[in-house]
Formats: structure tokens, C-alpha cells, sequence
């Protein structure tokens, strides 16, 4: 049998290129060679945006329109939304009972997302410069929104995620192995407390290529940032913005030597372009200039973006096939969940 891989997206809507190259195409991959579950982490978008939910299942429907359409399989994969299983929530409920407060706290990921938001929601605010480290600049700024219990325990959730379904790998960067730590350690504490071994199964790390991509300013791609393509964005868009890329600010002339390290379109390159290197050589030798490398750019890119758009267009007229998709998902995801939690309630004699 098939180890089984699990693996999640929060619902923000379309997605861009950063998430295709950081995880999507990794799921097609996936796909081919366990058995997968991905889901649409409605619950985890909760934690942190309980207040705007309004488009919540406009972006789960959408997310999983862009799964579909860069060749995620529903033959292949389970495909389902979170919350259609709530077993995920019973389940989280029974290891919130065993989880240390301090685990939480000193939870890396925890620390680290709550930054990351502050920064954004106090960015005028900040202390310090850019080299001063993030946890300084927001150290003393506040935030209520998010001092919440669902914010604090999605470790457990994302624990549960994976848990619940037996996984024994889990997608991830090799930066990255903190997303599971949890996870083998309410299953060591799990086992401890209930004298077994037969109820989870560890997970370990499956390290995967994650390739970052840069946005349009060169700072990390992300809607919080405006800097994105989308998947499926209109071709006279994209061409637009990748014209608009940032490039080396030394190089004034299209024969000036430049330095294709932190150039965005260099970076570009390194995904579309098989020669690459050549390009690297050519941008150091001032070879070619900066609009015509973009323009190369763009057509490199240009096929593959066309194609996706037009699958994407036949899964946008078909959201009959979307919510069958979905509902055999959540079938599956239920079946697999509920041997889990009768093993897990048997084990902690809350069952009769």
C-alpha cells in the first residue's frame, strides 16, 4: 500500500505563481506516487481572519478551480475542504485536552506568523531598520484581533490534519520540518498517556523542491504585498507586469554590465527559461538590455500561462463537477477520519 501524504492550502482565492511553484506543482507530483489528501484549510483561515469570512467559500471554490486546472486528479488525490469533515474538529478537540500550554507558546511557527501579521497590520509603526530582527521591530505593538485560542492552538490543528488520516510524510521545505514537530510529539505523548502504539502514526518530513518566487518589487510574492501574477490573470496583464519587473537599478544603459542577483526577471528566468545561465553570462556582459530580456521573459512564459487559462475556463463553467469533486473528497477524507477517531476515543475511554 501507498504511504499516505496530506497537505494543505488556506482559502485566499485565486492563487499566483508563488503558490504554484512553491507547493501546487509538488501535488501534481505527489499525486503519481502516494496516496494523497489535500485539502482546503477553511478551519486555519479562521484562526486569523474569523472576522472576514464573506468570501470564504468564493475562495475555497476558486483555490480548487486552480488545483484542477494545473493537474491536480481527483482520481488520483482526495481533494476536500476542511470543515465537510468534522471528525478534524472532534479530533482536535480530544488532543487540545493533552496539549502542553507551553508546546504553544513556544511554538516557532506560532511566533513567527504572529510577526509576520503584526509587521503588516503596524508597518508604519515598526522599530528599528530593516536589519533589526522581526521580532524586535513589532516587540510591544498589540493585537487583539488575533490574541485568540483558535490562533494560539492551530498547531494542533494542522497536528490533526495529519494525524487523523495516518500520513506518514508530509510536504515540506527542508526549512520547514517545525510544521510537524507537533505532530510527533502529541503522537509520543499520546502513546504515553494511553499505553499504545496502535492508534498514529508518526509522519516525517517528505522534503520537497520549493521554489520562492519573487514578486514583481522583489520582495517575497504575496496579495498582502500587491505583487503578484495570478494564475489565470489575463495575458495582456501579465505582460504588463512582467515589463514593469524590478531589475538592477546600476544598469542605466542596455549595454551597462549588471548583476542578475536580485534582479526579479533573472529570477523569473531560472524557472522558464532553460538557459538561464547563458542569460546570467549575457546580463554580466551587458549583452542585452533589460527591456528586451523582459520581453523574452514574457514569451517563455506566455504558453504555459495561455494553457492554464484555458483549462482554467472549463472548470469555471462547470462548478457542478467542483462541488461532486468536493463532496466524493469529503466521502473519502470522512471514511479514512472516522477509523482514526474510534481508535483515538477507544484509547481515551470516551466512548461507549
Amino acid at each position: 500500500m501507498a504511504e499516505i501524504v496530506v497537505s494543505g492550502m488556506r482559502p485566499t482565492g485565486k492563487l499566483h505563481l508563488g503558490n504554484y511553484h512553491g507547493a501546487l506543482k509538488n501535488f501534481v507530483a505527489l499525486q503519481e506516487k502516494y496516496k494523497c489528501f489535500f485539502f482546503v484549510a477553511d478551519l486555519h483561515a479562521l484562526t486569523t481572519a474569523y472576522k472576514q469570512t464573506e468570501d470564504l467559500a468564493a475562495n475555497s471554490e476558486q483555490m480548487l478551480i486552480d488545483w484542477l486546472s494545473a493537474g491536480v486528479d481527483p482520481k488520483k488525490a482526495n481533494l476536500f475542504i476542511q470543515s465537510d469533515v468534522p471528525e478534524v474538529s472532534e479530533l482536535n478537540t480530544l488532543l487540545g485536552m493533552i496539549t502542553p500550554l507551553g508546546w504553544l507558546l513556544r511554538n516557532p511557527i506560532y511566533k513567527d506568523q504572529l510577526n509576520e501579521l503584526l509587521a503588516r497590520k503596524y508597518a508604519g509603526q515598526l522599530k528599528g531598520d530593516e536589519n533589526t530582527p522581526l521580532a524586535e521591530r513589532v516587540k510591544g505593538l498589540a493585537d487583539e484581533d488575533i490574541s485568540v485560542y483558535g490562533f494560539l492552538g492551530y498547531p494542533v490543528l494542522m497536528a490533526v490534519d495529519i494525524l487523523i488520516h495516518k500520513a506518514g510524510l508530509v510536504p515540506v521545505g527542508k526549512d520547514q520540518t517545525a510544521h510537524i514537530e507537533i505532530a510527533r510529539d502529541l503522537v509520543r505523548r499520546f502513546n504515553e498517556i494511553y499505553k499504545t502504539e496502535d492508534v498514529f502514526v508518526e509522519p516525517k518530513p517528505l522534503f520537497t523542491e520549493i521554489t520562492v518566487m519573487p514578486g514583481l518589487d522583489g520582495h517575497k510574492m504575496s496579495k498582502s504585498y500587491h505583487n503578484t501574477i495570478d494564475l489565470g490573470e489575463d495575458i495582456d496583464s501579465v505582460r504588463k507586469k512582467v515589463m514593469s519587473m524590478f531589475t538592477d537599478p546600476n544598469k542605466k544603459k542596455a549595454t551597462d554590465p549588471a548583476n542578475p542577483d536580485g534582479c526579479v526577471v533573472y529570477a523569473f528566468h531560472k524557472v522558464y527559461n532553460p538557459d538561464y545561465k547563458k542569460r546570467c553570462e549575457e546580463c554580466k556582459a551587458g549583452a542585452l538590455g533589460c527591456v528586451a530580456c523582459k520581453k523574452q521573459l514574457f514569451e517563455l512564459m506566455e504558453p504555459q500561462l495561455t494553457a492554464f487559462s484555458n483549462r482554467r475556463k472549463i472548470f469555471e463553467n462547470d462548478k457542478a463537477q467542483i462541488v461532486q469533486i468536493v463532496k466524493d473528497g469529503a466521502q473519502a477524507a470522512r471514511a479514512s477520519a472516522a477509523v482514526t477517531l474510534a481508535q483515538v476515543k477507544k484509547a481515551m475511554k470516551v466512548t461507549r
